[in-house]
């Protein structure tokens, strides 16, 4: 039977037949040892079989042996790891599939390997977040571009960080980077701002805007992307981690921590507030829901936010404290609508820019959300 392995196997072996019936045997072996249907005295056949099969001086008996045993979950360590080393038409089914190599063994043929078998490597069913950082560190493009596709890729925020600085303006890269599942909130922001460079770049070139026009735009379709982002996918932890790369980058605007109060997002501008502040965000916390006024004027002087916009902060934070979350459906999407409403009925003054935003906001709520 095809399955049944006996010492004439060994033997036939060893007495070097044919290339074509050494990779015929390897088929042979590996397809048996797979099935787990082998009895102990034909794995320790099998095992044998494939020590002298790794060494094959012919590719494609190798080869053949790789192909036939990349699944088997208790193959010998010592063979996966040869076969992994070996050149890459041989190593590359082992290195995709094999579940018996360690990340230690994966992570020194990534920084010794070829670049096909790094792209190996990222394509595996479970990449942990070790790998994933020495595939990062290879700056291999077609490696990351497939680790980032990878949703069984475990990417820790500090290599999507480095993905975003060394690959950001690689569309191979960036397309797949942004369509994954979860991502942190402050990698999606590069990501928008990175969109927004772009969309600069093109618009400047046009020779039809007046001067400026590019940047007024650009700058608000960026901060109500950021915004929308904010409110609807910021964990509270992250939010001070996300005003800090904002504050760094010069993008923590006073626009975008209004627009953002004015979705309902405390988190982000207690945040906010303590990374301009220089202070503590449990002191910012305090000053902001203070229920007098000198806490949050003091705040806001020190934050160097332009005092025209004040009143607006101070009605947009009393209102938020005065609409609570429902617990239902589109709880956020309608504690958002009902905050824009109560701060254009109780501040008629905000300006132009953010009234603007704040209507536009009201037009594009989903009718369900209005309803």
């Amino acid at each position: 039977m095809a399955n049944t392995l006996a010492q004439a196997d060994v033997e036939r072996l060893l007495a070097n037949p044919s290339e074509r019936m050494r990779a015929e045997m390897a088929a042979k072996v590996g397809t048996a040892f797979e099935s787990g249907t082998l009895t102990p005295t034909e794995r320790r056949l099998a095992e044998e079989i494939f020590r002298v099969l790794m060494r094959d001086a012919a590719e494609r008996v190798r080869r053949a042996l790789a192909d036939h045993v990349k699944d088997a979950s208790d193959l010998p360590h010592d063979v996966a790891v040869a076969l992994a080393r070996d050149v890459d038409v041989v190593a590359l089914p082992i290195l995709e599939h094999s579940a018996v190599l360690t990340d230690e063994d994966l992570v020194e043929i990534i920084r010794l390997g070829s670049s096909d078998k790094q792209v190996a490597i990222a394509g595996r069913k479970i990449v942990s977040t070790t790998l994933a950082a020495a595939l990062v560190d290879s700056a291999n493009p077609a490696a990351v571009a497939r680790l980032v596709g990878n949703e069984g890729a475990e990417l820790s925020e500090a290599s999507l960080q480095t993905i975003v600085t060394r690959h950001g303006e690689d569309v191979v890269i960036q397309e797949p980077l942004a369509a994954r599942k979860a991502l942190p909130a402050t990698v999606l922001e590069r990501l928008v701002a990175l969109a927004s460079d772009s969309l600069h770049a093109f618009l400047a070139r046009r020779s039809d805007l007046p001067p400026g026009t590019a940047s007024d735009l650009v700058l608000r379709i960026r901060e109500q992307a950021t915004a929308s982002l904010l409110s609807e996918m910021t964990p509270p932890g992250e939010a001070g981690h996300l005003a800090r790369q904002l504050h760094k980058a010069g993008r923590l605007t006073p626009s975008l921590i209004l627009r953002t109060l004015c979705l309902g997002d405390l988190a982000f501008l207690e945040a906010a507030f303590a990374e301009l502040a220089g202070i503590p965000v449990h002191n910012a916390r305090l000053l902001i829901h203070d229920p007098g006024e000198l806490g949050l004027q003091k705040l806001y002087a020190r934050s160097g936010l332009p005092p025209e916009l004040y009143p607006a902060f101070r009605v947009a934070i009393d209102v938020a404290h005065e609409t609570p979350f429902d617990g239902g459906e589109n709880d956020r999407q309608r504690h958002s609508r009902r905050t824009l409403e109560r701060i254009l009925t109780q501040f008629e003054e905000i300006g132009a820019d953010n009234l603007d935003y704040l209507l536009a906001k009201l037009q594009s709520a989903p009718a369900s959300v209005a309803a």
